[in-house]
């Protein structure tokens, strides 16, 4: 028969754990606190207040250049063109749908470029950018790691806050439709399939510099919703 997969570990029951699935066991409460956390839910129910949503997407939208280096990063390492289409369809709805999305919003949260020039980053943007761009430069498998981590933490509170989503204003509808459905959950699956192979052949310093990048990303994810709740 097939040889087992040695990048997954073998449950209890007999079956093979996707190494990505013992990415988010290691996040443990950190990973529940993102996909459960209280931005989500405002957002959902059309409720969030227009000076956090404002303050999130302004930020949001600082680290959107470190993302695209660290996602054509990411498909300039992938081992083949199958690998690679997909990643570069999903940059871009990242560079085209997402970022209209963002310049619509702030348009309709009264904010203007002066005042999105003049907020300083807060510390969960700067330890976001600092991430991206550095992952960008390491290994594949790191590159995945973060962008796992942020894709699917998204996708995850994304499908739970969906079926109680308001369709208006499009400035909470459109944030969840973009981190929902059909097609973001292919990106993550593709990310998270990249990441599962890659781990069949990972050295375990490679296997833990992985698991510093994922745990890292989650922890910024949880700064960074916390962080719209700050007076600037």
């Amino acid at each position: 028969g097939e040889s087992r997969n040695p990048g997954r570990a073998i449950s209890p029951m007999g079956q093979q754990v996707r190494f990505t699935d013992e990415l988010r066991s290691l996040a443990g409460a950190k990973w529940e606190a993102v996909i459960n956390h209280r931005f989500t839910d405002a957002l959902a129910a059309g409720t969030i207040d227009r000076d956090v949503l404002a303050r999130y997407l302004v930020q949001d939208h600082r680290f959107l250049d470190s993302f695209v280096v660290l996602l054509s990063s990411m498909v300039a390492a992938a081992p083949s063109l199958a690998a690679r289409i997909p990643g570069c369809q999903f940059l871009a709805l990242i560079t085209g749908r997402e970022n209209t999305y963002f310049e619509r919003s702030f348009a309709a949260l009264g904010v203007d470029d002066a005042a999105r020039e003049s907020a300083p980053d807060t510390a969960p943007t700067v330890a976001f950018k600092a991430l991206m761009r550095d992952a960008a430069k390491a290994t594949y498998s790191e590159m995945l790691a973060v962008l796992v981590a942020a894709e699917w933490s998204y996708q995850s509170w994304g499908e739970r806050v969906l079926p109680a989503a308001v369709q208006e204003p499009f400035t909470s509808r459109e944030w969840v439709d973009l981190h929902s459905g059909e097609y973001f959950g292919s990106v993550v699956e593709y990310l998270r399939g990249l990441l599962d192979e890659a781990a069949a052949t990972m050295t375990p310093a490679e296997r833990a510099a992985v698991e510093v990048r994922f745990l890292a990303a989650v922890d910024i994810e949880l700064a960074f919703f916390d962080a719209a709740y700050e007076d600037s």
